[in-house]
């Protein structure tokens, strides 16, 4: 009874701490992924830089900068009556100069220009809205207008304006949660190996609890990537404007490559552990296989030593006894 019983309660001991690993293996990829991909600076510009060349970016950027000049040109009275006609030139003249080397220079500053203001926040305990002093963005465009040999470029003025990035009602919520994804994006995935490695250990039978494990992790991947195609679509609804829908799309897109990476990694590396676990089962020799029954039979057939030369004498003693 006491073995059966140690046997129980390893098989037990065992199935949870692999549950709590295959549990923890993409809780923990998510909380990585958010801490330390999408707050690297370098990696987030890197990240961003292939969008200045997509299309609905593009348009998106051209849209967003033509209503901004067009409310300045209803501040105007005397313009005012020229705004349909004015509206489409603007436009066209922003989205052409989105296609031009300057704007992938601004494209690209800017966004490591809000990553560092927004990490900064995240960092200090300071309150107060988050924003970014375009000045030097605009320094940077001047700079390559005039390397372009646009006209006027040199005429560009570069003045100090604080753009807000982040309200100050939300800097707090954001601390405190980039403080726990800090913690949680290195502690989860050192305790999903831990969890993983003592439940194979502890197992009864080593190989089940391998396949256990990797199929877990697997499932685990599966429903990560499940998790992360649905918060693109919830995050695409949640937009006012349809208009913004690809733009947004594009940038969600961008963000989550990394994290939908390593959802297929799991899900390569779960199964391909557990194809592994069942070969060697299904192929490795089992002991205490029992004999064929040919075999035994060809054995017991055959007679004994002492018996054949007991025969042999016999048979050959006529033979002694007839010679002279």
């Amino acid at each position: 009874m006491a073995p059966k019983r140690s046997e129980r309660l390893r098989h037990a001991l065992s199935a949870a701490l692999i549950a709590l690993a295959c549990l923890l293996a993409p809780c923990g990829t998510l909380a990585a992924w958010a801490a330390y991909d999408l707050a690297d600076t370098s990696r987030y510009v890197t990240t961003m830089a292939p969008l200045a060349g997509d299309p609905a970016v593009r348009d998106a950027v051209a849209d967003t900068v033509g209503d901004g000049i067009m409310e300045q040109v209803d501040d105007r009275g005397d313009v005012r009556p020229l705004r349909g006609t004015v509206r489409p030139f603007v436009h066209d003249a922003v989205h052409s100069f989105t296609g031009t080397e300057a704007f992938r220079l601004a494209w690209d500053s800017g966004n490591r220009a809000v990553h560092d203001a927004v990490l900064r926040a995240l960092h200090d305990e300071s309150d107060g809205d988050v924003t970014v002093d375009l000045a030097p963005v605009t320094a940077q465009v001047k700079r390559q207008l005039a390397v372009d040999h646009v006209p006027f470029a040199n005429r560009i003025p570069v003045e100090h304006t604080e753009v807000s990035v982040l309200p100050a009602r939300e800097v707090d919520r954001l601390r405190k949660g980039f403080h726990v994804l800090e913690v949680a994006g290195f502690w989860l995935p050192v305790a999903a190996v831990v969890f993983a490695v003592t439940g194979i250990a502890v197992a009864a039978c080593r190989r089940r609890a391998v396949t256990a494990t990797a199929l877990g992790t697997a499932l685990g991947g599966a429903l990560l990537a499940l998790a992360v195609t649905i918060g693109r679509h919830l995050t695409l609804a949640d937009l006012p404007d349809e208009t913004q829908q690809p733009a947004a799309g594009a940038v969600y897109d961008a963000l989550t490559a990394t994290l939908r990476q390593a959802c297929w990694l799991l899900i390569a590396l779960g199964l391909t552990v557990a194809l592994t676990a069942w070969l060697a089962g299904r192929f490795a020799p089992r002991r205490g296989a029992k004999p064929r029954r040919g075999a035994g039979r060809r054995r017991s057939a055959a007679p004994p030593r002492g018996a054949t030369s007991q025969d042999e004498a016999a048979d050959a003693s006529p033979d002694l006894q007839r010679s002279p």
